[in-house]
């Protein structure tokens, strides 16, 4: 399947995982009014006992079956239908923050970009080649304080995801080993598995809350009994036994969890495998990283008391009285190992425990910059008032035949290549080392999107907002780094944005309001917005700002010609500096999208807030319905037979507003 598929699988999946519920539901509906007509019946025995206890009392299913009506059925789907219900949405508001929140709940801590340790290091390069490679934004890392070899991503979508790590995954495997791994989590980012898995938590939440509520009689009756054991107080007893009932209820929804648990998780965590050993070309890394899990003594596992909850999202089975069950989360370890090695001997690496005795991780807040520009991987840049505009050297226009460009784009979003994760490294090898340390520090990361908006003809005006508006630190920082962004190639520009992203978002949210309201003001200070300017501002945006609502994805794009109409024109005026080449460029793509009869808008009626609303519509299209889109707007890209760097950010901020990950341009 390709990325569009996938996202498509994932919309079913959805509609799978609400049929399981609802199955699950009514299953807890037939099993609650059995018990509570069997208690119903045992209290009326009782009560006929006391004031007739001569008569002879009928005992039989018969008894039963007379308490059952209509009315106590719905009566008690009702009671059952709300408990679930409001357990689920208690729990998916407490998962609200997202894949922040779930790291959290399993004791992880965010590990700094700045980061010097080793270890951490090494994991946090191989999360940032993996991103740049895939065209997404690099998520924050958390550290696990676990032995056992484990991992997850965690979050709504791309720009929400994190990716947790225990130590022992860290430690223990090495960096081949760490990638496959790594590479693996990245595709249930890709493939919308993310969402599902959240849901799932919130869904069988709701269905375990009965079993909660059954605990919770229980102790409260043996409470009461222990209290009036003198008195003979038979209330305790009772509340008990409901208490009882409902635990054994509560087993039942623990069956039905893990039940559509494993439904929804096991295949997917196949895909994830073949996903990453095509993504990295390398079976070894991942396959190996298996074989360490199966010989090592602590194998996956997770001890956290959270970590049964969360136990189909991990990399490998963390809870350990579920492994070989039916019930599993995950395939048997030998099989994911045969699929992706099939001339495995069957033999587990070895593996001894680790020195676990580290400092703690530091979580504090940030106070101050520890990035110096001066530092002795590369010497300070002058500053200067003007400054040429980023060379376009080794990102030139691409010649374009045919359909070359569609694969070279189309094929490859949420689908990265072997190639595109070699292109990263490149990318990162040539990125100035000042730069890449720069872009690991929040005040620095900062310095670095304020320099990307330098323009030469209205330095000026810009040094000038920065100096009244910024922080002190990086507004220094900003001069001691300008010279240097700005003679960077153009291909190099939106890897070091990406870079920057998990500094930018340990930002406080007053921080985070100043450094935007820096932004505008840059942008606006030459009176127009170009497109890397809007590209850059909209995918930072994208990138920052959790998107508390989601659109249902089921529009066709004749549903939502007007905002295609918007869309197109833009990339035709934007594309072609002649009015007669953008018209045929936008003619020729409307027909492709059977929109013919919607005329190209003129230049005064184009503009990028006009382009935001209409992105705003386009989200809802149907997940198949992306590609056509997506194809139609390279059609209009390369109609002129080339594809120049403006074209192309223009296309990959747009097609990040779609939640359609671009990766780097081979």
């Amino acid at each position: 399947m390709n990325f569009f598929e996938h996202q498509d699988q994932a919309r079913k999946n959805t509609t799978r995982l609400i049929v399981f519920f609802s199955l699950a539901v009514l299953s807890l509906i037939a099993i609650t009014t059995v018990f509570v007509s069997g208690l119903l019946y045992y209290f009326d025995l009782q009560n006929q006992k006391r004031h007739a206890p001569l008569q002879n009392m009928d005992g039989n299913v018969t008894g039963i079956l007379q308490i059952l009506s209509w009315d106590l059925v719905a009566g008690i789907a009702l009671v059952v239908i709300t408990v679930v219900l409001i357990g689920s949405l208690y729990k998916l508001m407490q998962l609200s923050g997202g894949g922040e929140k779930v790291a959290e709940s399993l004791g992880g801590k965010r590990l700094q970009p700045n980061t010097s340790d080793p270890s951490e290091r090494k994991l946090l390069n191989v999360v940032e080649e993996m991103a740049i490679a895939s065209g997404t934004p690099v998520p924050p890392v958390f550290l696990l304080e676990e032995a056992g070899v484990n991992a997850f991503a965690a979050g709504y979508d791309a720009n929400d995801a994190v990716i947790g790590v225990t130590r022992g995954c860290m430690e223990l495997l090495d960096r081949e080993e760490l990638q496959g791994v790594i590479a693996h989590e990245f595709s249930h980012i890709l493939h919308g598995d993310m969402r599902i898995n959240i849901r799932l938590i919130g869904i069988l939440h709701g269905i375990l809350i009965i079993g909660l509520l059954g605990s919770i009689l229980m102790r409260s009756g043996m409470y009461s009994s222990m209290s009036h054991v003198r008195s003979k107080d038979k209330n305790g007893t009772g509340i008990m036994a409901v208490g009882l009932g409902l635990v054994v209820i509560g087993y039942a929804g623990t069956f039905f969890g893990k039940l559509i648990k494993a439904a929804v998780s096991r295949q997917r965590e196949f895909l994830a495998d073949a996903s990453a050993v095509q993504f990295t070309r390398n079976p070894n890394g991942i396959s190996q990283a298996l074989q360490k899990i199966g010989g090592y003594s602590r194998a996956a596992e997770i001890r956290h008391p959270n970590a049964e909850e969360f136990s189909h999202m991990y990399f490998g089975e963390a809870v350990l009285a579920s492994m070989n069950s039916m019930m599993a989360t995950h395939p048997p370890l030998e099989t994911r190992i045969k699929r992706i090695t099939p001339n495995w001997k069957g033999e587990y690496i070895r593996v001894t425990g680790f020195d676990s005795d580290r400092q703690p991780l530091n979580s504090g807040n940030e106070a101050t910059s520890s990035f110096s520009a001066h530092s002795p991987h590369s010497a300070p840049q002058p500053h200067s008032e003007s400054h040429p505009a980023p060379s376009d050297q080794g990102h030139s226009s691409h010649t374009v035949t045919g359909t070359s460009v569609h694969d070279v784009f189309l094929d490859n979003i949420g689908n990265p290549s072997p190639g595109h994760l070699n292109k990263a490294r490149q990318l990162l090898k040539e990125l100035p080392a000042q730069l890449q340390d720069a872009a690991h520090d929040p005040f620095a990361a900062r310095a670095i999107i304020y320099s990307l908006l330098m323009q030469s003809e209205t330095a000026d005006e810009q040094w000038q907002q920065l100096q009244q508006r910024a922080h002190p630190v990086v507004y220094k920082l900003t001069q001691e780094l300008q010279a240097t962004v700005a003679q960077l190639p153009r291909e190099q520009r939106l890897p070091l944005f990406i870079l920057s992203i998990p500094a930018l978002k340990t930002l406080s949210a007053p921080q985070y309001q100043v450094f935007k309201e820096n932004l505008v003001a840059l942008i606006k200070a030459d009176r127009k917005v170009d497109t890397f300017e809007w590209a850059l501002y909209r995918m930072l945006v994208n990138a920052l700002e959790t998107q508390t609502s989601h659109h249902t994805a089921r529009a066709t794009i004749q549903q939502l010609g007007v905002p295609c109409q918007q869309l197109i024109s833009t990339l035709a005026t934007a594309g072609h500096t002649e009015p007669a080449l953008a018209e045929a460029a936008y003619n020729t793509t409307m027909k492709e999208l059977k929109l013919a009869n919607l005329p190209l808008l003129g230049d005064g009626q184009i503009s990028f807030p006009m382009l935001d609303g209409a992105l705003q519509q386009l989200q809802m299209l149907k997940p198949l319905q992306k590609p056509a889109l997506l194809k139609a707007m390279i059609t209009c890209i390369q109609h002129d037979g080339t594809v120049d760097p403006q074209e192309y950010e223009l296309f990959r901020a747009i097609a990040d507003c779609l939640d359609c990950p671009v990766p780097p341009m081979l």
